[in-house]
């Protein structure tokens, strides 16, 4: 089920030249974020930040990407007895999508999701499930649609085994 790239828009990191400063999600941390601390933490190589661009440069959306860990103790019971007795096990971070709120219904935040999911599974590294903090109920219930659960101590912390994902792109 992968999703088509309208030719409108291309999947990028996040560079100099893509116009952060008018990116307006609507959430004023998302925003900022964006526009002030992204760059730093690529460069840095603390989170990954990708972004769907429109052909004039400007940003529709972006997410970000990290490795993260879930603790055994996290998972639904029936999941974690069946991994490894190790204390964490390994999982990709999602740690924000947002979508500029002038393109919205575009369906640009699964494009979005999407490509995250495919970076995820394209990578040489273990990972075992696809993790993402839900910001509020609206973002939950996104998540949600995609058969994210919750992890069983972490809010709206949700995840996904990354052999569910793969199932997707079969």
């Amino acid at each position: 089920m992968a999703k088509v790239v309208p030719a409108s828009y291309r999947f990028e990191p996040l560079g100099a030249h893509h116009q952060r400063a008018t990116f307006s999600s609507g959430v004023e941390a998302l925003d900022r974020y964006l526009q002030t601390q992204a760059g730093q933490e690529s460069r840095k190589r603390v989170a990954s930040c990708f972004v769907l661009a429109a052909a004039d440069g400007s940003v529709a959306g972006y997410y970000t990407l990290s490795a993260t860990g879930i603790a055994l103790t996290d998972l639904p019971p029936a999941l974690g007895k069946k991994l490894p007795r190790y204390p964490l096990v390994p999982a990709t971070l999602m740690g924000r999508l947002a979508v500029d709120r002038r393109r919205r219904g575009e369906g640009l935040g699964e494009l979005l999701l999407f490509d995250a999911f495919s970076r995820s599974l394209s990578s040489e590294i273990a990972c075992y499930a696809f993790v993402v903090d839900a910001k509020d109920g609206v973002a939950q219930s996104f998540y949600e649609h995609y058969r994210f659960r919750r992890l069983t101590s972490a809010g709206r912390r949700l995840f996904l085994p990354i052999a569910e994902i793969a199932a997707l792109f079969l």
